[in-house]
């Protein structure tokens, strides 16, 4: 009977070893590493492209943006950034679905299978992109309005930097207005993205203007932001889209100008 015990205690226990018994420590799984097509690899890009899971080292440097508004990288050994501006450029001429992996490689001065390094496939370096310039635009934002105390001067210089950024790369516009948007991955993710961040920045700067009288107490803060926003957004669609060639930055005067006043005659 000892002996019998005995044995069956040690299979329990090699059963246990195995996982078939429950053990006496909870079994806790490692978690799944994020690759950068979210929003945990962008922001790592964002303090200075360092060292992610499946992606070597990289230089520490952050990209500047020239005059014209386009992406600029401060040291040529910047791949993962290379990489972003060569697909926002093959994107842009030849669409998301056309483009090839390999294209994209070339575009960037490195090898196709340095891509994967960095990213999954095609869909990871689109969601990729809207989020390293969404960022970017936030943090560029902020410390563009943190002089700033009108809320209306706020809400405006918002409106014109979007505008402005656009402007100063079409190949960009054409990305955001037209081929994020015919990803399914990047709409499913949609609302967790910098967006809401972004949204956030305008509301709380309507918010102020209805705390300090200038803007109509009654109106609700969160839909007027995304009131604005889309109308801005709009603008940059059409003027992708249009065979003419005018000034998109001018656009933003009539809607803000709409957006203050409203379109009823005074009289």
């Amino acid at each position: 009977m000892a002996a019998a015990k005995r044995e069956a205690q040690n299979n329990g226990l090699g059963a246990e070893r195995e996982g078939l018994l429950p053990d006496s420590k909870p079994r806790l799984d490692k978690p799944e590493v994020k690759r950068n097509g979210e929003r945990d690899r962008s922001r790592q890009v964002k303090r200075g492209l360092g060292s992610t899971e499946g992606a070597p080292t990289v230089t520490k440097s952050r990209p500047t943006q020239s005059q014209d508004g386009q992406i600029r990288e401060r040291t040529p050994g910047n791949k993962y950034e290379a990489i972003l501006r060569g697909a926002i450029k093959v994107f842009a001429r030849s669409g998301f679905f056309n483009s090839k992996v390999a294209e994209i490689a070339k575009e960037a001065g490195v090898a196709d299978g340095t891509v994967y390094l960095y990213f999954k496939n095609k869909d990871d370096i689109l969601v990729s992109i809207f989020n390293y310039v969404v960022d970017e635009a936030l943090e560029r934002g902020r410390a563009r309005l943190s002089s700033v105390d009108d809320p209306i001067e706020i809400i405006r210089q918002i409106a014109t930097a979007h505008l402005e950024r656009f402007a100063g790369d079409r190949d960009l516009a054409i990305v955001f207005q037209a081929e994020l948007r015919s990803s399914t991955k990047f709409m499913e993710q949609f609302s967790a993205t910098g967006v809401t961040e972004y949204l956030e920045l305008i509301r709380r700067a309507i918010q102020e203007g209805q705390k300090r009288g200038v803007l109509r107490k009654e109106l609700n803060s969160t839909l007027m932001a995304k009131i604005l926003f889309g109308s801005i957004d709009e603008m940059v669609t059409n003027w992708v889209l249009s065979k003419k060639k005018y000034s998109l930055v001018a656009t933003g005067e009539t809607v803000l100008d709409v957006f203050f006043n409203g379109i009823a005659a005074k009289g």
